[in-house]
């Protein structure tokens, strides 16, 4: 009687013969939610990546002059010029020469830091915000007072005439210039990169430096057998933002340096802006944005396609 009464009821629910299967069923009502849910990204992203990107292929077909109210059709005209420019190569130059400096220097620096923070000893919590607060401090507000103290007659060399030393002029010289404007930056930005550190450091287990102290493994060897591989998806990440970011860097340049002495310290950004913003030709500025684009999808790519060499769990 049991399962007669079971088999009926089930029939009871299944739609009458003939009739239409309502549309809004759990699962479509499920995926609109989702949709709902996402639907505010998808539209930020649409409106502020996907457009953007159309309109700067758009505006680098032309030549855009918004003074004289021209906006006249050139075809590839701005991507050839981009061999003729004499300026270019040097530009170029000076942007891998800030990002490799940027990238070794600081994370480096960051990873002896949170090294360093990783032990137990007092002050551990001041020293980490001491090195995280310049993280949160204004950009603009942070570059001008380095500018300050790297003037000729500023901090950093007044304290060099105190023992002595002669401090050079430090942003207008080619090599002091660029090396000025890593170092303002590196110590502007390290202390993220140490806190990412930190968490994945603390997130090693100890048995398994326990482990290697029993069989006789030195601290070196303990560091570049199981640090190092334990702590290397935080490594790549690190590595790729801050590859993205010295390549986008531009208010340093700006505040510090204006892209001088000469075009030492022009880097691709500001030699963007310098053709949009200074000379007007913003049809040539949305080629080398264009370039700048395609330089950082090319390093991102390359590093992600490096991690199965060297990131510990990839395959």
């Amino acid at each position: 009687m049991t399962r007669t009464d079971t088999r009926v009821g089930r029939a009871d629910a299944r739609p009458a013969p003939g009739r239409a299967r309502p549309y809004w069923t759990s699962r479509r009502r499920d995926q609109l939610t989702g949709y709902l849910f996402i639907a505010p990204q998808l539209f930020g992203s649409a409106v502020f990546v996907i457009l953007p990107l159309i309109l700067v292929v758009w505006y680098s077909l032309h030549e855009w002059n918004v003074l004289a109210g021209t906006f006249d059709f050139v075809g590839t005209e701005n991507y050839t010029a981009l061999a003729d420019d004499a300026n270019l190569g040097a530009v170029l130059r000076a942007t891998g020469l800030f990002s490799i400096g940027l990238v070794v220097f600081n994370l480096g620096l960051a990873l002896l830091l949170a090294l360093l923070l990783n032990q137990k000893f007092r002050g551990t919590v001041l020293f980490r915000t001491l090195f995280f607060s310049p993280v949160v401090v204004s950009l603009v507000a942070w570059t001008i007072v380095w500018g300050f103290l790297l003037q000729d007659n500023g901090g950093i060399n007044g304290l060099l005439d105190t023992i002595g030393v002669d401090g050079p002029n430090w942003l207008r010289g080619e090599t002091t210039a660029m090396i000025s404007v890593i170092v303002v930056q590196v110590f502007k930005n390290v202390g993220l990169n140490m806190v990412l550190f930190l968490a994945a450091l603390q997130g090693v287990p100890a048995d398994l430096y326990e482990a290697a102290e029993v069989d006789g493994a030195s601290r070196p060897r303990q560091f570049w057998r199981i640090t190092v591989p334990m702590i290397s998806p935080t490594i790549l990440l690190t590595s790729i933002i801050t590859v993205v970011g010295s390549l986008q860097v531009f208010a340093q340049i700006a505040v510090l340096t204006q892209g001088g002495p000469g075009t030492s310290t022009t880097v691709l950004v500001y030699y963007l802006y310098q053709q949009a913003f200074q000379f007007h030709h913003f049809g040539y500025g949305a080629t080398l944005s264009i370039v700048l684009f395609g330089i950082v999808l090319a390093l991102t790519v390359f590093q992600w396609q490096m991690r199965k060499r060297w990131v510990h769990h990839e395959s």
